[in-house]
């Protein structure tokens, strides 16, 4: 067992916990939770997903300013959820995602030698997609993260990385129960 990995399981699924729960706790722990996974997935030859990690740690920087800065007196820990996305707003970010996998899964498979390089850098997108959504406040975001999870915990069960696939079933769980918990409110 690796104890890096188990220690990023911890801190991923208690980021994941606070986020359902719109705690901006959920920003410094998700900080700790991507640096270590880096590492992982370096290791693992999942370099998409170790890049993505790299993204995700100024994301998390993003997010945590974005929950932050609530007026002045407002609740800052349950700053309301914003409708799903129509139109050029949804569609956008998707098609950004499908130029993004297609480039770096090219790069990935043509000048590295990533595992599953393809399906890794199409996952990294989407995943790009939905923590932008996420640092918005976009309750859409947890249905994507429920598609993309699904699939990554096929690929590192393939790639031996039980404990992290066994956490990505968790992470379907807590992002049903996101889903529930970030009914946009009445604007």
């Amino acid at each position: 067992m690796n104890p890096v990995e188990l220690l990023a399981v911890v801190f991923s699924m208690a980021a994941v916990w606070w986020t359902a729960a719109r705690n901006p706790w959920c920003w410094p722990v998700g900080l700790v939770s991507v640096l270590l996974y880096a590492g992982v997935f370096a290791h693992a030859r999942l370099y998409s997903d170790a890049l993505l990690q790299i993204i995700y740690a100024a994301l998390q920087c993003y997010g945590w300013w974005n929950w932050r800065r609530a007026p002045a007196g407002a609740d800052r820990a349950h700053r309301p959820v914003v409708h799903t996305p129509r139109g050029i707003e949804l569609l956008l970010p998707l098609l950004a995602a499908l130029a993004a996998a297609l480039l770096l899964g090219g790069f990935m498979a043509r000048y590295t030698d990533a595992a599953l390089p393809w399906l890794d850098a199409a996952l990294t997108a989407l995943s790009l997609v939905a923590q932008f959504w996420m640092a918005r406040l976009i309750r859409l975001h947890w249905l994507l993260w429920i598609g993309v999870d699904v699939v990554y915990v096929g690929l590192y069960w393939v790639r031996d990385l039980p404990l992290t696939a066994a956490l990505y079933v968790g992470f379907i769980a807590l992002a049903l129960w996101g889903w529930r918990q970030w009914r946009p409110q009445a604007s």
